[in-house]
């Protein structure tokens, strides 16, 4: 399949390099990733504890399908500590020795939904408090079947939640739509896992059109951009600020011809004012890459980059525990 790529260069400069883009398995796309939260409120544990809890949490999840790496900030996987007993041995020296319930919860972090809980006791001994509990969580098994039931209740709710909220969520993406947000819109649509096969196709019909609005409205900024910057001078260093806009530009975007014209005006102008040469390339490539595919690519790293702009979610589990 022909592939047409837009690459803008000048022969008497060292270029402009393009780092290229690197992407990891795609299994996080059709699957539901719990996002792991373990909240400072729980009691009498040090950020350490804290942290090692938090990284048995995203085992579990691991284990049993549901972890990764998400930009859909919604769905969580916590837990609380309950202290069941505290003793001091008898030894020399003298020890700490508790044993713990670890409550585990999976929810709707953002309207404070429980879908699934579970309970694990553990034990653990050391000579003060936090390493007792640094014991304690390390003996927590992640790989024990027990938790198959718990992750299972909880992602066949999460799989209902978005049958039903399915409609909500494509009326919120035609809003950010409608207010040029085009990228909280696909944000929005993508976040829903091809597991979720009815509401996902739903999703995937409108992807493309917004996405083709998306690129249709970028050009039309960095064209203004790239405009502007030419007619800041009309000289060759104008030009080189012109082209970092230029080459920004989707080639499927309507105004993508506006472009090779504006450019082979840069061409000229610099011909003939600096006699140096600008070479404006279309650069056309056979391979056998999938375009849907790499669409489907751009729309993730829009959705990550998005999620990862977003300020920091205050999650809402009162009245889990």
């Amino acid at each position: 399949m022909k592939k047409i790529l837009l690459v803008f260069c000048s022969l008497l400069t060292a270029g402009i390099s393009f780092s290229q883009n690197t992407y990891g398995s795609a299994d996080d796309e059709a699957r539901i990733v719990l996002n792991t939260y373990v909240p400072d409120q729980i009691e009498g544990i040090s950020s350490v504890t804290r942290n090692a809890l938090s990284n048995k949490l995203s085992q579990i999840a691991s284990q049993n399908g549901m972890g990764g790496t998400s930009y859909n900030p919604r769905f969580i996987i916590t837990a609380n500590i309950v202290a069941a007993t505290k003793n001091i041995t008898p030894t020399v020296p003298p020890m700490h020795a508790y044993n713990l319930e670890v409550n585990l919860y999976i929810g709707d972090g953002i309207d404070g939904i429980l879908f699934a809980s579970h309970s694990v006791s553990v034990r653990g001994v050391g000579d003060n408090e936090t390493k007792a509990y640094l014991d304690a969580i390390k003996n927590i098994k992640t790989r024990d079947p027990q938790y198959q039931r718990f992750i299972d209740d909880a992602k066949r709710k999460i799989i209902e939640y978005y049958n039903a909220n399915c409609d909500l969520i494509i009326s919120e993406a035609r809003a950010l739509e409608s207010m040029h947000e085009y990228n909280a819109a696909l944000a929005t649509l993508f976040r829903v896992p091809s597991v979720c096969k009815e509401c996902y196709e739903k999703c995937m019909k409108l992807l493309g059109p917004i996405f083709d609005k998306k690129i249709d409205h970028d050009c039309q900024v960095l064209l203004a951009q790239a405009t502007n910057a030419w007619n800041s001078g009309q000289d060759y260093n104008a030009g080189q600020r012109a082209i970092r806009f230029l080459a920004g530009i989707d080639p499927k975007a309507s105004c993508f011809p506006s472009a090779i014209a504006l450019s082979e005006r840069i061409a000229k102008r610099i011909k003939e004012v600096d006699q140096r040469e600008w070479n404006f390339l279309l650069k056309v490539q056979q391979d056998d890459v999938d375009i849907e595919k790499l669409r489907i690519r751009a729309l993730r790293d829009i959705g990550v980059a998005y999620g990862s702009n977003q300020p920091k979610v205050i999650y809402n589990i009162r009245g889990w525990w």
